[in-house]
């Protein structure tokens, strides 16, 4: 970590939180695997018959992937620098009155880190927090080239939710996240805002798209999509390719994003969430960091990310859970979520 990123005299944790790992919970083991294996081009390691783990990096685990009901994103696994920035955010949270719970040893093996601690998080993804990744000398095995990771972490989560502020509260208050920017997007007449928070030079690591205008959330997930950065152009073009020969579903085909001007493309996972396979963000220097000024684009887009529809049997079926997603209640930390003032909803 650079000096310019390490926290300042005012106990900020900014730049020293960097996404570590996904947990997801499934019972469509087979399908993750050739999902991961065969179509994004990532390394897996079969540890037992009911959990997958996939590689980007010398990490041991960068997704977990656990046999269980909920066909969803579960956990979010936050690398820590140093002990001292650990206890600051232990501290935050625990005075606050929101419970912390260490994590077994198995469940920090399973993660590929040496210990870990965990709480509440928003939409019910619970937050873990780390200090000591595990890594291995054994060689990558994949189609890809390489994976992006290091100080910017392992990608982004985005997320839905009927309270985005409270969210840019969670995230200020916990990682003292940084607003980025703004997205207006236009959806069959409604404008859908979408904010992008910062915790390190990735321009961002958690999305939040405002659906407060809505009736209901359109999203059964707890994450929309969650983002991996390939090496090379190419690599995200061969992943694209064979996500389509193989039968995978499409979301979004490839464009470039007016914000971070990412090359991307959208698939849909096993699990029902999205994947975003994208190539060269812009990544916010020290230089940028210090001019930063946040602006709204208009439209996710400069170009492609043309929406790949679905059939009409898939078109019911995401509406029968949308109806089921207005009886359920969005899930917050109140604790933690005090809105962040300053900026639009």
């Amino acid at each position: 970590m650079s000096d310019f990123f390490r926290p300042n005299t005012d106990g900020s944790v900014f730049g020293a939180v960097h996404l570590g790992y996904l947990v997801v919970e499934s019972q469509r083991l087979t399908d993750w695997r050739r999902f991961g294996a065969d179509a994004i081009g990532l390394h897996v390691d079969e540890v037992t018959e009911d959990v997958l783990r996939f590689r980007l990096d010398d990490r041991e685990c960068r997704f977990l992937i656990q046999r269980g009901p909920a066909e969803d994103l579960m956990a979010v696994g936050w690398h820590v620098d140093d002990h001292e920035t650990f206890d600051r955010i232990v501290k935050r949270v625990t005075e606050r009155g929101v419970p912390l719970a260490e994590g077994t040893p198995e469940e920090a093996a399973l993660r590929g880190v040496e210990r870990l601690w965990r709480f509440a998080g928003p939409k019910g993804i619970v937050q873990e927090i780390f200090t000591t990744p595990t890594t291995t000398s054994r060689p990558l095995r994949m189609i890809n080239s390489g994976w992006v990771t290091g100080e910017g972490g392992m990608g982004h989560v985005a997320i839905t939710s009927r309270d985005p502020r409270g969210i840019h509260g969670y995230y200020n208050t916990v990682f003292d996240s940084r607003l980025s920017d703004f997205i207006d997007e236009n959806i069959s007449g409604l404008t859908l805002k979408i904010r992008f928070l910062r915790v390190n030079e990735r321009h961002h690591s958690i999305a939040v798209a405002n659906v407060q205008g809505l009736n209901i959330d359109p999203i059964r997930t707890r994450a929309q999509h969650v983002n991996i950065q390939a090496a090379s152009l190419e690599d995200m073009i061969s992943s694209y390719e064979r996500v389509r020969r193989l039968g995978f579903r499409m979301a979004w085909s490839v464009g470039q994003h007016t914000n971070d001007r990412e090359l991307s493309f959208y698939c849909v996972t096993p699990s029902g969430f999205e994947l975003e396979v994208g190539w060269n963000p812009i990544v916010i220097t020290p230089e940028l960091e210090a001019a930063w000024q946040v602006a709204t684009h208009q439209g996710i887009s400069i170009w492609g990310h043309t929406p790949v529809h679905d059939g009409v049997l898939d078109k019911l079926g995401q509406l029968r859970q949308a109806a089921r997603n207005a009886r359920r209640p969005e899930i917050n930390v109140p604790e933690l979520s005090t809105p962040f003032t300053g900026a639009p909803a």
